[in-house]
């Protein structure tokens, strides 16, 4: 069983700046494992106690400081971590990115059986990378998973979520899976773990070690750009209402019958 688990660096603030090209600037900003990144390592992990022959790859496209990520990986109890860094890569959208990865998978991890995503990334939001790079491998995925019911050697059983509940679905490798977070707290890594995550070298795989078409990747590559980025405004207002259940119903009635008669 080898599951390739995707992680992405993110900023650790809310106060993104962008280049002029549209490119992030990451210098200077601390940065983190994407939070929807740690459930999918979380997911990888659950299916490793169950089955301990197992193997984790966990596997970055980013800057050179991205190591640090795949090192808490490997903490926690990823076996490898694999780092795509090249300055060609430069200025990659969603479509050149999965295109990287998708390439990167042929060549170095041909043989693997699942690989686990989030859903989403904090500093973009796009939900697209995923799924296409299950389009680019030709393979089927499952998207917004909440929960990992069961697993074995040649299947997996999630819990879906949808717009009317929950679904559960079966499903056989190969395939990729999007996750999202739920009320489990994926693990922490232990004094043993980052002990060993230091005896584990990052493989790091430039353009020249990855073969693809340079008309597929960096901003040559990339049909979308970040035309322009700023933080959300938030301009709502809240209101306490105090007094007994029923004084607080009846005020509560007052001011909606009252935004009706205002329009909002």
């Amino acid at each position: 069983m080898k599951i390739i688990v995707c992680l992405k660096q993110v900023p650790d603030t809310q106060d993104i700046k962008w280049t002029e090209k549209g490119t992030m600037i990451r210098e200077g900003v601390e940065s983190i494992i994407n939070p929807y990144d740690e459930f999918a390592l979380e997911y990888a992990l659950k299916i490793k106690d169950k089955i301990p022959e197992t193997k984790i790859i966990a596997l970055s496209m980013g800057p050179q400081q991205a190591k640090d990520l795949l090192k808490i990986a490997i903490a926690k109890g990823a076996d490898e971590g694999i780092l795509i860094c090249d300055k060609k890569f430069a200025g990659s959208d969603t479509f050149a990115t999965s295109m990287t990865i998708a390439s990167t998978i042929k060549q170095y991890i041909p043989d693997f059986n699942l690989i686990i995503c989030g859903q989403f990334a904090i500093d973009g939001d796009t939900a697209q990378t995923a799924p296409s790079l299950a389009e680019h491998l030709g393979i089927e995925q499952v998207t917004f998973v909440n929960k990992l019911i069961d697993s074995d050697q040649e299947k997996i059983i999630i819990a879906k979520e949808t717009d009317e509940g929950f679904i559960e679905i079966e499903a056989k490798y190969p395939i990729v899976m999007c996750v999202i977070k739920n009320e489990e707290e994926p693990r922490n890594y232990s004094i043993k773990g980052y002990i060993r995550s230091y005896n584990i070298p990052i493989e790091i795989l430039n353009k020249e070690k990855i073969e693809i078409d340079e008309n597929f990747i960096g901003f040559k590559g990339s049909p979308t750009y970040v035309a322009k980025s700023f933080p959300p405004k938030f301009d709502r207002k809240g209101e306490i209402l105090e007094g007994t259940t029923k004084e607080i119903a009846q005020n509560l009635l007052t001011i909606i019958e009252q935004k009706k008669l205002e329009g909002k």
